[in-house]
């Protein structure tokens, strides 16, 4: 799995705007082949901080949405924001659940 991550230091009078861009791209992301996962957050404890989390099959679904007239468009918003935008892709070649929980704390069920 492929997971791209973009935290975006927002302007705080431009917070709406970059909101309605990334809520219309969270459902068609979310259909695109190989796209596992689209979804977007507001940090809790600095309201400018928003954050793009996308899992993707492979990396080739990945890059094919890096190319995406969509992508761009969040890229050209680089005018809302105080900062350049931190991207960050990540490769996962294992994951885990609960179970790994429990085996740390050296119990059957959580």
């Amino acid at each position: 799995m492929i997971m791209l991550r973009i935290t975006m230091n927002v302007l705080p009078e431009k917070q709406k705007e970059v909101m309605q861009t990334l809520v219309s791209m969270i459902e068609p992301t979310g259909k695109d082949n190989g796209c596992l996962s689209c979804k977007a957050f507001c940090d809790m404890e600095d309201k400018n901080i928003y954050s793009l989390i996308e899992e993707w099959e492979t990396r080739e679904d990945l890059d094919h949405h890096l190319r995406s007239e969509r992508f761009s468009v969040l890229l050209g918003a680089r005018s809302l924001l105080n900062e350049p935008s931190k991207i960050q892709i990540h490769t996962v070649s294992h994951s885990e659940g609960i179970e790994a929980v429990n085996a740390a704390r050296g119990k059957r069920n959580l």
